[in-house]
């Protein structure tokens, strides 16, 4: 059953993080400088949308009536920014002509999927949620988000970002929100914040993986792989086999992730550093997967699974917390084997104590 921890509260979860958006908002050119104020714009709007309605409440949604099958409905906001918009694509319609909502309506099904067959989960909350998305939002709108009721999507400005409903992962990094919101609720700031980030790129990894059949040596371990227009240096916006490494480009700069513990960041910006530090988790749970092999679903994602629905990490929990907790569910679930073994010495690795 799923519940609510103590101090829920829904945050407003981006996959661009601020500072890359701060970035192109400087550019010298300005049809990039002016997408990326538009959709800095339409971010802050939002969190304060969020903030209120974390006040006044959410409006309740009954679940799915058919707790094998997702709930899922897309509607087009038509390049305005009217939450949700007009509905679409209802659960079961047949593709249409948008290529955008049949791959919006196809990736809340893979994470609906994933969630059941892999972990027994129904739908983000435990108990059949209906999965909501709007695609189109925005002029030129450069990111898609978690809004903690739904998901939105923007097209791109097509001259660093394309539509972000191509790569699987980001709308499953988004949903991974969700079950975040539903289970630990990690606060969004500092370390805490960076275990947010991080479980959604891990989960939209693992989603990626298990639509495209990949092994755990097969996949390629970036996140929004397909999104960076041809201009772009870049492969992704995040790599958790490399962190640092995703892109190095004259106009996004330099990927800023860190892989360990060694190059930590500490800064007042993106939440304290939120979607900078989540590099250092994403690459334990990387170094996880790829010492375990086979599926990354399997043992590595049951591990991360169970430590983050299990009920015993505290909003606050830092790295520290998470990895002393995830090799006590690796030993839970599995004894004191390679998998228990595997967990330990990835947080070593990466330098965050576990013991």
């Amino acid at each position: 059953m799923a519940t609510h921890r103590p101090g829920f509260e829904p945050v407003f979860c981006t996959i661009v993080p601020p500072h890359v958006l701060d970035k192109l908002a400087r550019s010298g050119d300005p049809q990039l400088s002016a997408a990326a104020r538009r959709t800095l714009v339409a971010d802050a709007a939002q969190r304060t949308s969020r903030r209120l309605t974390t006040v006044i409440g959410a409006p309740s949604v009954s679940p799915a009536p058919d707790a094998e099958k997702p709930q899922r409905t897309i509607h087009d906001a038509k390049h305005k920014q009217d939450l949700p918009g007009k509905k679409v694509r209802g659960e079961g319609d047949k593709p249409g002509k948008d290529a955008t909502v049949n791959r919006a309506y196809a990736g809340l099904g893979a994470t609906f999927e994933l969630l059941l067959k892999a972990f027994g989960r129904n739908s983000i909350d435990g108990q059949g949620l209906p999965l909501i998305a709007t695609v189109h939002f925005g002029e030129d709108y450069g990111n898609a988000f978690w809004n903690g009721e739904q998901m939105v999507f923007g097209d791109g400005d097509g001259e660093i970002f394309l539509d972000f409903t191509i790569p699987v992962d980001v709308i499953g990094h988004e949903l991974a929100h969700g079950v975040t919101q539903y289970t630990a609720n990690f606060s969004y700031f500092g370390q805490p914040g960076a275990l947010n980030e991080s479980m959604s790129d891990v989960f939209g990894s693992l989603i990626k993986q298990y639509t495209l059949g990949q092994s755990a040596d097969q996949a390629d371990w970036l996140i929004g792989a397909g999104l960076l227009a041809p201009r772009v240096t870049g492969k992704a916006l995040r790599s958790m086999k490399e962190p640092g490494s995703a892109y190095d480009d004259d106009v996004l700069g330099k990927d800023p992730q860190p892989a360990t513990m060694d190059g930590y960041v500490r800064t007042g910006r993106d939440n304290g550093g939120v979607h900078i530090n989540s590099g250092i988790p994403n690459h334990a749970f990387y170094l996880v997967a790829e010492a375990l092999g086979g599926n990354a679903w399997e043992r590595a994602g049951q591990i991360w699974y169970d430590t983050l629905t299990a009920g015993g990490l505290e909003i606050d929990a830092d790295f520290e917390a998470f990895a002393k907790a995830s090799v006590a569910a690796a030993a839970s679930r599995y004894g004191e084997g390679e998998e228990h073994q595997a967990v330990v010495k990835a947080w070593s690795q990466v330098g965050v104590a576990s013991s």
